[in-house]
């Protein structure tokens, strides 16, 4: 497994404006990765290096919002004010994840705007809407990867995390160290961060310096 992409929420209306200031802030282009039909949700990505991206991700006012865990997940974090809302690790087999959590992975996909059609299957989501220091995982079915949709310009350094190391392992099946590589972990107390687990802060190489996303 490895650290596939983090995932930003902002709300429909937002969307322009925190793809803009996000942008502006990595000195990155983002781009429209369209909308996930069986998801109700939209995204835009932007490339990073080493094989990662970020997502910025808006629930829409549709029936499938409602009606699956990523919708729902998308939809909860927007209406709390948006921010970060998981980690996601890739894997090639997702067999033994299904196997490990016992339930089949959900299928899904986009059509990008220029056409093309980006498939995978996803597990976990579930568990995020319940503990949001849970990573999802996805097994990517086309070989087109939104770390290669556009030019990357900056790389992700850090993570601040609030969350408990051993439940993570043991839900994961790896340490988190192993999971994500080169990418430093700053674990942070939840009691220290209102209780809430999950996500802190994302830190990035940009071509501006170092920078912390919260």
């Amino acid at each position: 497994m490895r650290l596939d992409h983090v995932s930003y929420v902002t709300s429909h209306e937002q969307l322009s404006d925190t793809v803009q200031r996000l942008g502006s802030t990595l000195g990155t282009t983002f781009v429209d990765g369209g909308i996930h039909p069986r998801f109700g949700t939209r995204n835009f990505t932007a490339p990073l290096h080493n094989g990662h991206y970020l997502e910025v991700v808006c629930p829409l006012d549709h029936p499938a919002t409602d009606s699956n865990p990523f919708g729902r997940a998308v939809s909860k974090r927007a209406n709390e004010g948006g921010g970060w809302l998981t980690w996601v690790l890739s894997t090639d087999d997702i067999a033994p994840i299904e196997t490990r959590i016992g339930r089949p992975a959900a299928e899904g996909h986009r059509m990008k705007p220029d056409g093309t059609d980006l498939r995978w299957k996803q597990i976990g989501v579930s568990d995020i809407l319940q503990d949001k220091q849970l990573p999802f995982f996805i097994e990517w079915l086309t070989t087109e990867h939104p770390s290669k949709d556009g030019i990357a310009t900056s790389s992700i350094t850090k993570v601040e995390f609030a969350g408990d190391k051993e439940k993570i392992r043991e839900y994961a099946g790896s340490e988190v160290s192993d999971a994500i590589g080169d990418v430093e972990v700053i674990w942070v107390d939840p009691e220290t961060n209102d209780g809430d687990t999950g996500i802190v802060a994302v830190y990035l190489k940009t071509p501006s310096g170092e920078v912390r996303v919260d």
